[in-house]
């Protein structure tokens, strides 16, 4: 993989459980990749298969689903 070629995750997670350990990992300064992106949803069960196609046609390369 080249520089150029940088992968383009996304991680949907959970307000009450994933984003909150997520947000407590940036207080303790720990680092994740650059190329994922958290986005929190209130919860997963709110998460459907159209939110996830419509991330892939907008080029995402994966998706990860916390709750």
């Amino acid at each position: 993989m080249t520089e150029n070629s940088r992968m383009n995750i996304v991680a949907y997670c959970c307000e009450h459980c994933a984003y909150a350990a997520a947000d407590l990992a940036g207080g303790l300064r720990m680092q994740y990749p650059p190329v994922i992106k958290v986005i929190q949803l209130p919860c997963t069960g709110r998460f459907d298969v159209l939110t996830a196609l419509r991330a892939f046609e907008e080029g995402v390369d994966g998706i990860l689903v916390a709750g």
